[in-house]
């Protein structure tokens, strides 16, 4: 109805001017910021805290010193004039400061800048009430939220105001505040704390705000721009809204910008409302000027953000109070979190180029974290990883090491197909050792890196459903944890930023929340389980040495009792043995198959010959690796990456130094991959002439042992329980690092001896010679 008074006003005139009553307009200056999410310290180019050598260079921007001298500064430029100073909101989490005080060092901070009013963000809630509650004690400026109502038994009682009227150069201006609806799900309120429907919260304090005479109203948010000007900007009443939450940068000059500075957004009232806000963690000071008419209806807005970059001089005290505040913080650095069974690999010559065991750390506790929101598939860039941490007690310093960009926790949800897309991109640049790699949790995938980049890299995507692996459904929508970098689009990863929905980027830090996931599962072992899986290089292997190649087929048809195998390993004298391998933890849904390596009896040093005829299969070939895009059964996605690629399953043994048991013998039948013919036109060879293709072997051998034993043991069976558990079983053979395989046979037999003995034994088919 502003519209109509304002018409009504102008009616009226004649009478109004007989009064001595005048029609001046009335300028206001609003300076603001938003989601300074405890940048206490100055930011980097990455948005992490500035080092002294880039504050040298002058690189440094933001920063509670430059915020103190920027502000003084435009006040004093506008001394005389109209000015507000407010925030929207998120003023905690996101540095050691906030970790280590809790709210108080940002208080103090916001104190000495004067704001006018603040609105609460959702990450003010981050710690419930135990943090606000002290926050609210100290601050001496108005906290607002229309949405927020907390009860008799809330320590923040009535603290945080639906809104207020302030008197700026003799006209009444009132400022409604309200958080985003969703803070229950993204913090922690509290049992005490309801945060209520912005839209209808908002609207009802407009009204009592008119009903008292106030015809200037200022919304101002922590909802995201988005929402601001699709509906904050439209509710009847508003005049101006000031926002947050979306780290929006609006700008008339820079091209990244997402709009402009203001936004001039139409009211279903027939007015324009000028919407704002500064990007984030104090790189820029907003400020814009609105000239209002006599009747409140806005005029005209025009403004930019100031870039707080090395142009501005921080502030000299307050740099040396940040000194003095940091002294904990190195407290912080060496304060243990947790404690670990053995060293945590995340180096980047590994995490940027395969399976490591930080970047499943690190994707797991993401999962962990925020399971309770749905999240069942979570993605680390290798590049975010920074540093490996040492066996023993882990400090949060070491943590931070590791993740030093003070990323957060960001959710969103993409379709299969966009998913697919995604990892394929993440593989485009493993030569180059590029930060893209996709480390996984709630994933299963495998790749190819001969084949050219984005063309068909990745050759198998699962995930994880009712505790069984599936294969990825393009069609469908799961929801996604990441790091915010990765989330905006970081690193090549353009699908999680274009068609990501409900995306949210502004959850814990991310070094937290590893630190948390230590915490609560100490001592904690490292991992690889298989969820990442290179095939190029184990079907590779058998030719990279041609020459044997070559003999080895005549040798087979000829007297397959001749192979080379047992004479290299009685050249190479055979140490005393060693403890057998433990294996690791299974992973879950494993139904616990394999407790124990299984034994590798010796056999005579004297090789017996081998019949020259194969008997027939008794039984069907072992499964390995996961089904393939186009259903392949080649073997393309196996977790073991056997030589091979998925071959043939090995045929006849000759007798070796080391024997392997034969397990379903024992039950009745042949050992799967054992008796099988070749095809017409092929013959027989050893195929494992490599230590990587010993480890394809040992893995498939302990696979095949869980097969037959599963179900003597009254477990779940893998021949029982079908194509599930047999992936299960994979999981669990595929845990065997490469070093702990060779070091040892399961048996304690010297792990030359049976790699030696293990490939004598394990023949595969290939193209019959000429001649």
């Amino acid at each position: 109805m502003k519209k109509f008074a304002a018409i009504a006003a102008l009616s009226a005139s004649a009478v109004a001017m007989s009064a001595g009553a005048s029609f001046a307009d009335y300028t206001l200056n609003i300076l603001h910021i938003n989601d300074w999410h405890s940048r206490i310290e100055s930011n980097n180019k990455y948005e992490s805290t500035c080092s002294a050598e880039e504050e040298g260079k002058g690189e440094c921007i933001g920063g509670a010193a430059r915020l103190v001298t920027a502000i003084a500064d435009r006040r004093k430029a506008l001394e005389g004039q109209n000015v507000l100073l407010l925030n929207g909101g998120d003023n905690f989490q996101g540095s050691l400061f906030y970790t280590t005080f809790k709210g108080a060092v940002e208080a103090e901070f916001l104190n000495l800048m004067k704001f006018d009013a603040m609105t609460v963000g959702n990450h003010e809630f981050d710690d419930g009430e135990d943090a606000l509650a002290p926050f609210l004690d100290v601050i001496k400026f108005p906290v607002l939220s229309a949405n927020v109502s907390a009860n008799a038994q809330s320590k923040v009682g009535d603290r945080i105001e639906p809104s207020i009227t302030l008197d700026v150069g003799g006209q009444k201006i009132g400022i409604v505040g309200a958080v985003t609806n969703d803070t229950p799900e993204v913090a922690a309120p509290g049992p005490n704390i309801t945060i209520e429907d912005d839209i209808k919260t908002i609207t009802a304090e407009v009204e009592k705000l008119k009903a008292a005479g106030v015809n200037k109203i200022i919304a101002l948010t922590h909802v995201g721009y988005p929402r601001d000007k699709e509906l904050i900007a439209k509710i009847p009443g508003v005049d101006v809204v000031v926002g947050g939450h979306s780290h929006s940068l609006l700008s008339n000059t820079d091209d990244k910008a997402e709009g402009p500075y203001p936004t001039m957004v139409d009211n279903p009232e027939g007015y324009k409302v000028p919407v704002t806000q500064a990007a984030s963690y104090s790189k820029y000071l907003g400020e814009f000027t609105v000239t209002f008419d006599d009747n409140g209806v806005v005029k005209e807005a025009k403004g930019d953000p100031l870039y707080l970059d090395n142009s501005i001089k921080p502030d000299e005290a307050v740099l040396a109070r940040i000194k003095e505040l940091g002294a904990p913080i190195e407290e912080l650095k060496n304060k243990e979190v947790a404690e670990t069974t053995a060293p945590i690999d995340g180096g980047r010559e590994t995490c940027r180029a395969k399976e490591c065991e930080m970047g499943n750390l690190i994707a797991d506790a993401m999962i962990d974290r925020t399971k309770d929101q749905g999240v069942t598939i979570a993605i680390q860039n290798g590049g975010g990883i920074r540093a490996s941490i040492d066996a023993g007690k882990v400090t949060m310093g070491e943590v931070l090491n590791v993740l030093p960009f003070q990323n957060t926790l960001s959710t969103f949800q993409l379709t299969g197909k966009d998913l697919k897309a995604s990892i394929e991109a993440g593989l485009s640049e493993i030569e180059e050792g590029k930060g893209k790699f996709p480390q996984v949790a709630g994933l299963k995938y495998s790749f190819d890196k001969s084949v050219a980049p984005n063309e068909g890299r990745l050759k198998s995507l699962e995930v994880m459903e009712g505790g069984a692996w599936a294969p990825i459904d393009e069609a469908k929508t799961y929801t996604i944890a990441t790091n915010n970098f990765v989330r905006g689009g970081g690193d090549g990863y353009k699908l999680f930023e274009e068609n990501a929905q409900n995306a949210y980027d502004y959850g814990p830090s991310l070094e937290q929340v590893v630190a948390d996931y230590l915490a609560a599962n100490q001592p904690y072992t490292p991992k690889l389980d298989g969820r990442i899986t290179e095939i190029a290089a184990a079907a590779a292997a058998p030719a990279a040495e041609p020459a044997p190649a070559a003999e080895a087929p005549k040798a087979a048809e000829a007297a397959p009792a001749a192979e080379p195998a047992p004479a290299v390993a009685a050249a190479e004298p055979t140490p005393a043995p060693e403890a057998a391998i433990k294996l690791p933890d299974l992973p879950a849904a494993s139904g616990e198959i394999a407790a124990a390596a299984p034994k590798v009896e010796a056999a005579p040093e004297t090789a017996a010959a081998a019949p020259a005829a194969e008997p027939p299969p008794a039984g069907p070939a072992a499964t390995s690796g996961s089904a393939g895009f186009a259903g392949s059964a080649a073997g393309a996605g196996s977790a073991a990456g056997a030589a091979g690629g998925g071959a043939p399953p090995p045929a006849a043994e000759p007798a070796s130094a080391a024997e392997a048991p034969k397990p379903a013998d024992a039950e009745g039948g042949a050992t799967p991959g054992r008796g099988r013919a070749c095809s017409g036109g092929h013959v027989r060879q050893p195929c494992c002439r490599s230590r990587r293709q010993f480890l394809g072997y040992r893995r498939e051998d302990l696979r095949r042992r869980l097969q037959v034993e599963g179900p003597r043991r009254g477990q779940s069976g893998i021949q029982a329980g079908g194509a599930a558990d047999r992936r299960d079983a994979e999981g669990a053979a595929g845990k065997l690092s490469v070093s702990a395989t060779m070091k040892e046979s399961p048996s304690g037999t010297p792990g030359r001896a049976f790699f030696m003995a293990r490939c004598g034994q394990t023949q595969h088919c290939i193209p019959r010679p000429p001649g």
